[in-house]
């Protein structure tokens, strides 16, 4: 007999430590979700691991406990929920709607923030919506191919979520990282190749890289006579882009005129040739990506605040490679296989003590940096094993040797030694029951605390801060009874 049971609901979770809220959510969306609730972070964790399927949606507050008035835990929640279940769907749903909260949250993987209080019936809109996007996960698992992105790190995990969460929306994207960290690879691969654009045309401009006095008429095209030179009519980057992609690179660079057109572009799809009265209308998707803090640029007066919050709306960062952990290896391997098999010699391999260096190496170049040490590398001992010396010699370390022991304060800042002398002289002139391993113990758990509290509980980051390894920071918090 042919099984005709209704298919399975999608599978919410409520985050909310006010039990009254996640009652009435719960009944007002249970007729199109099956709905499980939590009332804290790590409550929430434990349930996720005991679920038989990941949830296909979240929604979150970001005042949760033991921080209620804070959001620092609902931003560490969006983290480590992209990290158990990659492909999930988070909608913040939260009071402290402040812009900075929601470009936050929707940075660390968010795909929407819904201020208290909500109609039920809009929320469940906005659910539906983020439901959605999963055909885009659908369609690559169909055949299109793996994603350009090499990496297993919660750092790339993250930024693949949000991908695939703005590869197919029609809206703008901004992507900020340091350079070599990828950008336009995320825009063209990612972004414009994941999307129903992909048989359209993408262009890239690199607004640093041409006249500032040239870049108007290169996005919008001048007419004949418009300027000495301009001998014929010429499209401009906006409408050779058509229905397809639009990538401005170095978008922090672009003159505050420039600023306002491109935001009016956004606004209405309307632009004018230089020269021209007539206006036209742009189907391009645009974006847009910088090396710059346009928060500070904002602040300095360097950058408009329209734009940047139009541009923001979907906002990605492409996470330097310092915080990639092991994929720092996986991208060796892949590149060494690749030039090798370029040059039809054989790959070169690391010992284990360069290859401890390789880790711990910051890479302030990122991926295009390694990628170059690499073709040096392959270059110089194809067939060969690469000692930590040799390795050494190609890097771009201090003075001192990654590998040499470190003496006197962690970095060698002794600032303030002194006045730690004198307070450790008070401590123990005053003849109390001390314990130094105790002293040592709070001070660690203190500064693993303060340095998570800032990462928004992002480990690796935490861990930068603190000057140690992520493993080592991981082994610190179990050794202080400190969940992960």
């Amino acid at each position: 007999m042919t099984d005709i049971s209704p298919p399975e609901k999608p599978l919410l979770l409520i985050v909310d430590d006010d039990a009254l809220i996640c009652d009435t959510l719960s009944f007002s969306l249970s007729p199109h979700f099956e709905v499980l609730s939590s009332h804290s972070r790590p409550h929430c964790m434990q349930l996720l691991r005991q679920l038989r399927r990941p949830p296909e949606l979240a929604l979150v507050d970001l005042g949760l406990p033991p921080l209620p008035h804070r959001p620092d835990e609902g931003f560490a929640l969006i983290s480590d929920l992209l990290k158990i279940a990659p492909e999930i769907r988070i909608v913040v749903l939260s009071g402290q709607s402040e812009d900075g909260n929601a470009r936050h949250a929707r940075t660390l993987g968010a795909v929407d923030f819904v201020a208290k209080p909500c109609n039920p019936g809009d929320l469940q809109q906005v659910l539906k919506r983020a439901l959605a996007f999963r055909v885009l996960d659908e369609r690559r698992h169909k055949g299109d191919g793996p994603s350009p992105l090499i990496g297993n790190s919660p750092a790339i995990q993250k930024l693949q979520a949000q991908l695939r969460q703005y590869a197919d929306l029609p809206f703008a994207v901004l992507i900020e990282g340091e350079s070599g960290s990828g950008k336009e690879i995320i825009a063209s691969d990612c972004l414009h190749y994941d999307s129903r654009r992909r048989d359209k045309p993408f262009l890239a401009l690199n607004c640093a890289a041409i006249s500032p006095n040239l870049v108007e008429a290169t996005l919008f095209g001048y007419a004949r006579g418009a300027f000495t030179g301009a001998i014929t009519t010429k499209a401009g980057y906006f409408e050779d882009a058509a229905d397809g992609t639009l990538f401005l690179d170095e978008i922090g660079e672009l003159a505050l005129e420039l600023q306002a057109k491109l935001l009016r572009v956004l606004e209405n799809g309307e632009y004018q040739r230089v020269g021209e009265t007539q206006q036209r209308l742009s189907r391009a998707r645009i974006i847009a990506a910088t090396n710059r803090d346009l928060r500070k640029e904002v602040r300095s007066g360097n950058f408009r605040a329209d734009l940047y919050h139009r541009l923001s709306v979907c906002s990605i960062v492409a996470p330097p490679l310092r915080e990639m952990a092991d994929d720092k290896l996986l991208l060796l391997e892949h590149f060494r296989q690749l030039y090798a098999a370029q040059t039809q010699q054989l790959p070169f391999s690391l010992s284990a003590d360069a290859q401890g260096l390789w880790l711990d190496y910051a890479f302030p170049g990122n991926v295009r940096e390694l990628r170059n040490i690499v073709i040096r590398l392959a270059t110089r001992y194809s067939g060969q094993t690469v000692d930590a010396g040799a390795l050494e010699a190609e890097l771009d370390l201090p003075d001192e040797p990654l590998l040499a022991p470190a003496n006197g304060a962690a970095g060698g800042d002794e600032v303030g030694s002194d006045a730690i002398i004198a307070a450790a002289s008070q401590r123990l002139r005053q003849r109390e029951p001390f314990s130094l391993d105790g002293m040592l113990a709070a001070t660690e758990r203190g500064y693993i605390e303060a340095a998570l509290k800032l990462a928004h509980g992002n480990v690796s980051q935490a861990a930068r801060l603190l000057g140690i390894h992520r493993t080592t920071l991981y082994n610190r918090m179990e050794s202080a009874g400190r969940e992960r």
